[in-house]
């Protein structure tokens, strides 16, 4: 068999075993909870690996890898952040989010948990999250699909939306039929494969090319201000950071807090000792990770010279991953076989993350926007009907979005993070530990959060330009902040919350919650 028929062979096999657990937790699914939270059944393992796996997406192995190749380990930061907030989220939020939506009322998902907590009889909350969801998800969603079109083009050199519909296609279909069962079984096993790949690829390519070579290789490569500057934590693209740029890349910490795809996983484990089980096997996951996606990006821009990246722009340099296992393992080592269960590494990275958007904007508009405002009384089955259709529905609109090639991974990772660490992370922080939040401060903290990202990223209004481009702040951190600012303000100056909703916060807080 020639090396491509082997690496199809690899991807036929990974891809027809996704849709076969699709297909046996599909059996499995009988009703809303089940598709949405898997009954609160989730095991320490497989919460854990699902969870970061469904975060880190194709941008663990292409996004960060390719700016660290391009512009030097200063990139390292946004790694930095990404770990601080991982720990933060599994240690402080995890347990006590999973207490609070079971008291509050079983909240099924963040917008209910929302409406719940704060006693919204409007559903003012419900509506405004579920529309944040929708919107941020889109841009998040055809960020992983752009990837699986990317990698699709590269390996079979497959014209870009051939590769995209075929990508799409898979996660679409394994996702519609077993909701989250199947959501999260697929993504423990991307999660070990995404480990595996990320750990194997750099130590191979690096034993290839020699340690005592590496600087002298980077140096012939180009790499602005040489490798002494390239490999210093504190330069970027051969200039000293500022502390502006490294504040706003380790920012990425605080979106953490407001990511509904990860919460989610939190809400849905089986018990408190199954979560302590899940915080260590995930920070430790994260850890090695993160690290070696760096370490991937540094050995890969001397493995692959005299070939150079980047060069037909900046997107260019995210293939850097797949350069090398092509190089490493078809060209090298001729194993084109394991090489191509590397690359399924890359479509688990983008698959785990793709599902479990797809899976949470389905339950903002069947459970939350159908179910809760629209038709009070739809059976289960008719809202897990609703869901499936959402799927398809918003699948399609991130496949447009994602159309074109020369879209950033980076991008539309980094605007979609932002949107949601602002709108939902400070409120979930003060919904868990400051009882004084009301429902007032919610709906401010929200709002204000989603605006300033929106306006930051997207609008001109700096001369032609975005304040994100003017100030090279990002706009997490700005929005986070300002609603963060709001939320506390506005609590304070409108009325407080009432003794039920304190009495509820004080049962979650000293565990009086049937869990």
């Amino acid at each position: 068999m020639s090396s491509t028929a082997w690496i199809v062979a690899a991807f036929a096999a990974y891809m027809v075993m996704m849709i076969a657990i699709g297909a046996v937790y599909m059996k499995k699914t009988n009703n809303s909870e089940d598709y949405f939270l898997g009954g609160r059944g989730l095991g320490g393992w497989v919460a854990a690996l699902s969870a970061q796996a469904s975060d880190m997406s194709g941008w663990l192995l292409m996004g960060l890898p390719g700016a660290v190749y391009a512009y030097g380990t200063g990139q390292a930061w946004i790694a930095i952040g990404l770990l601080t907030g991982t720990i933060l989220n599994w240690v402080f939020i995890s347990g006590k989010l999973r207490r609070y939506t079971i008291r509050a009322n079983n909240s099924l998902t963040l917008p209910a948990y929302f409406e719940n907590r704060f006693h919204d009889t409007k559903r003012i909350l419900l509506m405004i999250s579920s529309v944040v969801i929708v919107i941020f998800f889109l841009v998040y969603t055809a960020s992983a699909l752009a990837a699986g079109g990317k990698l699709f083009h590269l390996v079979f050199g497959l014209d870009y939306r051939i590769a995209l519909t075929i990508g799409a296609a898979v996660i679409l279909l394994y996702t519609f039929m077993g909701g989250f069962m199947a959501v999260c079984v697929t993504d423990f096993i991307q999660g070990m494969l995404m480990l595996v790949g990320i750990l194997a690829v750099p130590i191979v390519a690096l034993f290839l090319v020699g340690s005592g070579n590496l600087t002298s290789l980077l140096n012939a490569s180009g790499v602005a201000g040489g490798s002494e500057s390239f490999l210093n934590l504190m330069h970027s693209g051969g200039r000293a950071y500022t502390g502006m740029e490294i504040f706003s890349q380790f920012a990425w910490c605080f979106g953490y807090f407001g990511m509904p795809h990860i919460l989610v996983r939190f809400m849905a484990v089986r018990d408190e000792k199954e979560i302590k089980k899940s915080r260590w096997i995930a920070i430790i996951w994260c850890t090695l990770s993160l690290a070696f996606a760096c370490v991937l990006g540094v050995i890969g821009r001397a493995y692959l010279y005299p070939v150079v990246l980047g060069t037909d722009g900046a997107g260019s340099a995210e293939n850097v991953f797949i350069e090398m296992i092509t190089k490493v393992f078809t060209q090298d080592l001729a194993l084109p076989f394991i090489g191509g269960l590397f690359l399924c590494g890359i479509l688990a990275a983008i698959m785990s993350t793709a599902d479990s958007q797809l899976l949470v904007t389905a339950s903002a508009v069947s459970e939350d926007l159908y179910h809760q405002v629209m038709n009070p009384k739809a059976d289960s089955k008719k809202v897990l009907s609703i869901s499936r259709i959402t799927v398809l529905a918003v699948a399609v609109l991130a496949y447009i979005i994602a159309l074109d090639p020369d879209s950033s991974i980076m991008g539309l990772v980094s605007n979609a993070w932002a949107g949601f660490g602002s709108a939902f992370g400070p409120l979930v922080v003060l919904s868990l530990y400051w009882k004084r939040t009301n429902l007032p401060g919610a709906v401010a903290g929200i709002v204000s959060g989603a605006l300033t990202v929106l306006m930051w990223d997207y609008l001109p209004l700096a001369g032609g330009r975005t304040l994100g481009a003017v100030t090279g702040l990002y706009s997490l951190a700005v929005g986070f902040v300002i609603s963060l600012v709001l939320i506390v303000g506005v609590s304070l100056a409108t009325k407080a919350p009432s003794e039920e909703i304190l009495k509820e916060f004080e049962d979650v807080k000293y565990k009086n919650v049937e869990a």
